[in-house]
């Protein structure tokens, strides 16, 4: 079997779980034997790892020799020539000049470079949509000039590139659906967004989701059947003792830690109002939000109003080896999402022996035993959690221990092998 698959990210050119996911199910899907994946990027930088896959750039693709009906994609593509302000699932960097420019885009022509290419960013940029719109003209060529049997869209920015690729070659198209913009907008959802989703997922013939929460969200907000739409969770790639070794706290006290993109669909307010009741009971412990987004600023203010600034820090954005090395020396995790789709992170802090918390609100609550859950509004519940993890080591340690266990039993293979089996679903409802 062969698979055209269309992402945005791949490592090491990530900006969050997005581009970990699509790793780490490629990865898995190349332990099925006869089964190849050609891996689609707007922008390839050449130095991505392809052990497990093909991987090329839509940048790289001539098109100016080509016969295509653009008047055709003009139609199909209406729906994403609006005027809005868009706010995606971002890379950090790029949040705020993003949040204050109107994104616009006009599909009067296709724009190429003296190469014959179409040029791409690759990044979440103010010209997202024109991208978007873009990558499905490419991606119809793509389809022309490969053979596949089957076509995997991940998340809203690559569904117009499955769509014109299924267009193209009338082979079956498989959406997966990390997020939506329900999740990201806590339910002010852009309307521009929200119509690329639906008509991707209309257009499937079979929709993965990485938890229930999602399913039940295409579902009732997306009026999806539910026959058309299959869970498959996430996994997690193996942390090598190496990679955790010589790494110390370097302070004698607890560590607390919140790790992710700052922003209200992570639920980062509720994480310092229970640091600030903590630390009214003990004070040999220290908050750290590693992360950026629009709400960092906002947070900063309120632990300056709360007093509690020399015990709560702000590190930033952090990559690669520096979540591992903030984990390492982590006495707690803590994830209070407001509306989480997966959350792999959880599974990452587990794997380096950190005992994690996690809202019921999250995907990845489905599958985990040996976590804490409390509701992310519960505040209360979060204080009591942290302040006993951190008192009682006897509870910390069966919490690492058990949870260790448990992580490491999920393996992307597993999920790969689940994915495999909706992509068979597929192809027979493709052929009836």
């Amino acid at each position: 079997m062969k698979v055209l698959m269309f992402g945005w990210e791949f490592p090491p050119h990530i900006s969050g779980g997005l581009g970990t996911a699509c790793y780490g199910l490629t990865k898995g899907l190349s332990h099925i034997p006869n089964l190849n994946v050609l891996f689609v990027v707007p922008k390839a930088y050449g130095d991505e790892e392809q052990k497990s896959i093909q991987l090329i750039g839509a940048n790289d693709i001539h098109v100016s020799q080509r016969k295509l009906n653009i008047e055709h994609f003009k139609k199909e593509l209406d729906y994403i020539e609006v005027n809005s302000r868009l706010v995606p699932y971002i890379d950090p960097e790029d949040y705020y000049k993003l949040s204050k420019a109107e994104v616009a885009s006009s599909f009067k022509f296709v724009q190429i470079n003296n190469e014959g290419k179409i040029e791409f960013s690759g990044k979440y940029g103010n010209n997202l949509l024109q991208e978007i719109a873009n990558y499905a003209i490419v991606a119809n060529i793509i389809a022309q000039d490969n053979e596949f049997d089957i076509i995997h869209a991940h998340d809203w920015l690559a569904y117009p590139a499955g769509i014109a690729a299924k267009e193209a070659s009338g082979k079956p198209l498989v959406i997966h659906v990390h997020a939506t913009d329900f999740d990201r907008s806590g339910g002010s959802v852009n309307p521009t967004v929200y119509e690329i989703e639906k008509r991707g997922m209309e257009a499937a013939d079979k929709i993965i989701t990485v938890s229930n929460l999602t399913r039940n969200i295409v579902i009732e907000k997306y009026g999806i059947p539910a026959e058309k739409i299959h869970t498959v969770y996430n996994a997690v790639d193996t942390i090598k003792d190496r990679e955790l070794s010589g790494i110390t706290k370097g302070v004698d006290e607890k560590i607390v830690t919140f790790l992710g993109r700052i922003t209200m669909q992570k639920g980062p307010e509720f994480f310092i109002e229970a640091a600030n009741q903590v630390l009214k009971k003990m004070k040999n412990v220290r908050f750290i939000m590693a992360g950026s987004g629009d709400m960092m600023e906002r947070m900063i203010r309120r632990a300056a109003e709360l007093k509690i600034t020399d015990k709560f820090h702000f590190t930033g954005f952090l990559r690669g080896d520096d979540v591992f090395k903030m984990l390492k020396i982590s006495d707690l995790y803590v994830m209070p999402s407001v509306s989480e789709p997966f959350g792999i992170s959880p599974l990452e802090a587990m794997q380096s022996n950190v005992p994690v918390l996690i809202s019921h609100q999250s995907g990845v609550a489905e599958i985990l035993t040996y976590a804490i859950k409390t509701n992310f509004w519960d505040v209360d519940a979060m204080a009591d959690a942290i302040y006993g993890i951190l008192n009682y080591p006897a509870l910390s340690k069966m919490f690492i221990k058990h949870g260790k266990f448990e992580v490491d039993n999920l393996k992307w293979e597993n999920s790969a092998r689940k994915v495999k089996e909706v992509y068979d679903m597929a192809l027979i409802t493709n052929n009836n």
